[in-house]
């Protein structure tokens, strides 16, 4: 019972920092006839430039695993840019006060924070048909990200994060 417990607590903590994504894509194009891309010739994500190399190696590597090829002539441009923000992250203290007597009975609750804001990035990968000049497919990834971390575990974070997004593709029609 206890294993069961600890479990279900794990998977619920997991599932809260695992990144989030939303697919969108043009249902008329058939995606079997791309497997060549290349970054957009503007490819500037808003990452720092270390950030940004980081982000590349991870989606150079998945791009392999999609069965995509790097090349100077691409069928397709990929494009990402980020979003950072805080979000609260919700954890309080409660704080009460209250009396009463006879029929009547007064009270004042709030709670206070705790803890510090969380960070998150939002990517957007955008993959972009180099002959029709036209956006085909999407993925908007959202996730917990610390800036702050040590350079492999930001590795790790970009490899978790570009393997959601490209999970969806190609997309199931």
């Amino acid at each position: 019972m206890r294993i069961l417990k600890n479990s279900i607590i794990i998977l619920f903590l997991a599932a809260c920092n695992s990144p989030q994504a939303v697919y969108d894509y043009d249902q008329k194009v058939n995606f079997d006839q791309y497997s060549t891309y290349s970054l957009f010739p503007e490819f500037e994500t808003g990452l720092s430039q270390l950030d940004e190399s980081r982000l590349t190696t991870s989606l150079r590597s998945a791009m392999q695993l999609e069965n995509f090829s790097v090349s100077e002539d691409p069928e397709i441009y990929v494009n990402v840019y980020t979003q950072e923000y805080q979000q609260d992250n919700r954890s309080r203290v409660g704080v009460g006060i209250g009396g009463g007597g006879g029929n009547v009975g007064v009270g004042v609750s709030g709670g206070l924070p705790v803890g510090r804001m969380n960070t998150y990035l939002k990517l957007t990968f955008d993959f972009i048909d180099v002959k029709k000049d036209m956006l085909v497919w999407q993925a908007i990834v959202e996730s917990p990200f610390e800036f702050g971390a040590e350079p492999q575990v930001k590795q790790d974070q970009l490899d978790k994060i570009v393997a959601k997004a490209l999970k969806g593709y190609p997309p199931k029609k």
